[in-house]
């Protein structure tokens, strides 16, 4: 492939580089009719929505063509585009333009293009059900007492942080929950520190 492909940025891949291995399927790809790859791709996309892939068609339509490793390995390939365009909500016109960068003939891209344009709404929706969810920060209460005495010590004096996290949808607990702890001083001022921190990072990528 010329040297171009391996240094331009795809809009599928995030706006980063296409992965070598990538690559190398792309040339088994193309020697694919158009209209075997759509087929393919569409096999592969019902396979993501949940449905059953008709394997024994996929064999059917590639064993002329490949052996059954490089099968393997370029139907990896197809499931890594069109799982990686739909996670970066890259347009079929866009995602068929990169692949032609990268070495897919014409007819071919747009094969793959109009597959994953017919199943890009609820490919996106599948891989949203499947990431992973955190939940949402609704609000912090906090307040800092004071230990005076314990039952082993007297005049201790010790200021501690107690915290409330208002969550909405934590993992596994759809809606509101609450969560409360307790920091000791010096901890808390460790977590706020680094909180701090990642709040510049993040600041920073954005």
């Amino acid at each position: 492939l010329p040297h171009q492909c391996i240094t331009m940025r795809f809009r599928f891949c995030g706006d980063l580089d296409v992965p070598d291995w990538i690559l190398v399927e792309i040339a088994f790809l193309s020697k694919i009719t158009s209209v075997r790859i759509k087929l393919l791709a569409v096999e592969l996309l019902k396979g993501m929505l949940g449905a059953e892939v008709n394997y024994a068609m996929v064999t059917k339509l590639t064993e002329e063509d490949f052996s059954e490793s490089e099968v393997r390995a370029s139907m990896a390939a197809l499931d890594w585009v069109l799982r990686s365009a739909a996670k970066y909500d890259t347009d079929d016109i866009t995602l068929s333009k990169e692949l032609q960068q990268l070495g897919l003939p014409k007819e071919n891209a747009d094969s793959v293009g109009r597959a994953y344009r017919d199943k890009k709404d609820r490919l996106r929706e599948k891989l949203r059900e499947g990431s992973l969810h955190l939940g949402r920060l609704d609000s912090v209460d906090w307040r800092v007492d004071y230990v005076l005495d314990s039952s082993t010590a007297r005049d201790l004096n010790v200021p501690t942080v107690q915290l409330r996290l208002n969550l909405v949808d934590a993992p596994g607990m759809p809606g509101k929950s609450t969560h409360g702890f307790e920091v000791a001083a010096d901890k808390f001022e460790m977590l706020l520190h680094e909180l701090r921190a990642a709040r510049a990072l993040m600041d920073n990528v954005s």
